[in-house]
């Protein structure tokens, strides 16, 4: 089995993805520093694999960790080892860990944030509107990443002076860039922030999912401080990374296809297929790391072997035609039916993927609405990746608003 190393610079997104297709259902592949593990591609057999309880989250199955071979400052350390929360258990721990996340962010109960979601969403368009005319925009930065910020901050009780700091620290914590020097650095102020949080919340609580999961932990549901914390730390990085470059993808996505956006903005085609379409088609999450197998497992013609790490290339398995046939390559807002697992599948499926999908919902129509002649302030192809192997992110976002 050739393997194939990603690219730690993400210089050619979907190029990667093509090549990790054709090598098969399971791809091996070199994470960036080295790092070897094998790569499901297609959509079928990731199906499988996100439901084989022999796949499971204890990195203490991978062979290379008991072996001493993944170093602690290795860049993606935090996401292969993150510390114990429902991200790294399975079965009861992690059923019990993901029951009141669960419950917070149910469909019904989601959707009661659609009023404040809302309001920042004009008020970031408002901000826009107040510049002056002509001037080039980051709409990333200025709209995209403000408004999940804000809404998963709010729900988890995180105060917004909070935010640089946070942003500072993800920045280095996804990063394939980051050196290794301050990797050990990097956590311990990221761990050190969100028990700084968690403690202010055990002080003066609020109504908040923060609050709610101390509550819990104090009414004896067990959940330790450790645990707390780094569930905390979990929602409120996959709360609002995946929600941004859903709305970058989308915006970038219309504004290559024209005529689709235009069907769109006519009122021939919903928003929802709009969103739906990019996360299929340009996935906010390139590959999701890391599970590990208690025993070789069949994957196709080939074995996953026992103690080997796994990822999930989602960006991959979005345009495999096998499951949404030859043109799964292309943009079409009008694909029916549209099924995709952009979010997951199985007992580890995003919580919060009703939260993003409102978001999007949301921010999407409203910037269109009020900007109808935005166009790219750069020719698509300039467009660059940030150095993220997990996140299909750009830099930014130039636009012009019309």
């Amino acid at each position: 089995m050739t393997r194939i190393a990603l690219d730690p610079f993400v210089a050619d997104l979907d190029g990667e993805s093509a090549r990790l297709r054709a090598a098969g259902p399971l791809a091996e592949v070199e994470l960036p520093g080295g790092v070897h593990c094998y790569a499901v591609t297609h959509h079928a057999e990731a199906r499988q694999l996100l439901t084989d309880s022999r796949i499971v989250k204890d990195i203490d199955v991978w062979n290379a960790w008991q072996r001493g071979e993944i170093p602690m400052d290795w860049p993606l350390i935090g996401l292969a080892n993150p510390g114990r929360s429902m991200l790294t258990v399975d079965g009861a721990d992690h059923r019990r860990l993901r029951t009141l996340v669960a419950q917070a962010l149910t469909v019904k109960r989601v959707e009661r944030l659609r009023a404040g979601i809302e309001a920042l969403t004009a008020a970031s368009l408002d901000r826009l509107a107040a510049l002056p005319k002509g001037e080039r925009v980051d709409l990333k930065a200025e709209f995209a990443y403000p408004l999940p910020m804000n809404v998963i901050s709010e729900l988890m009780g995180v105060d917004s002076a909070d935010h640089p700091r946070l942003k500072e620290l993800f920045e280095k914590f996804f990063s394939t860039q980051t050196p290794p020097e301050e990797v050990p650095q990097m956590m311990a102020d990221l761990g050190a922030l969100f028990t700084k949080i968690v403690d202010g919340k055990r002080e003066n609580p609020g109504d908040d999912l923060t609050s709610a999961l101390i509550a819990a932990s104090e009414n004896g549901d067990q959940l330790t401080d450790e645990e707390i914390v780094n569930t905390l730390q979990l929602i409120i990085a996959a709360g609002h990374e995946t929600t941004i470059s859903l709305i970058v993808n989308a915006v970038v996505a219309l504004q290559t296809h024209p005529e689709q956006r235009r069907r769109v903005l006519a009122g021939e085609v919903p928003w929802e297929n709009v969103i739906e379409e990019t996360l299929r088609w340009n996935t906010p999450t390139s590959h999701v790391l890391i599970r590990f197998a208690t025993e070789d497992v069949e994957v196709g013609d080939k074995v996953l072997p026992k103690g080997e790490a796994l990822i999930v290339s989602f960006g991959a398995l979005g345009r495999d035609e096998a499951q949404h046939g030859p043109t799964a390559g292309d943009f079409d807002v009008t694909r029916s039916p549209n099924r995709h697992i952009a979010f997951g599948h199985g007992p580890h499926v995003c919580p919060g993927a009703a939260l993003s999908r409102l978001e999007a919902g949301v921010a999407l129509p409203a910037l269109y609405e009020r900007f109808p002649e935005l166009a790219l302030a750069v020719p698509a192809s300039e467009l660059r990746n940030k150095p993220i192997v997990t996140q299909n992110d750009l830099h930014d976002l130039p636009v012009d608003l019309g």
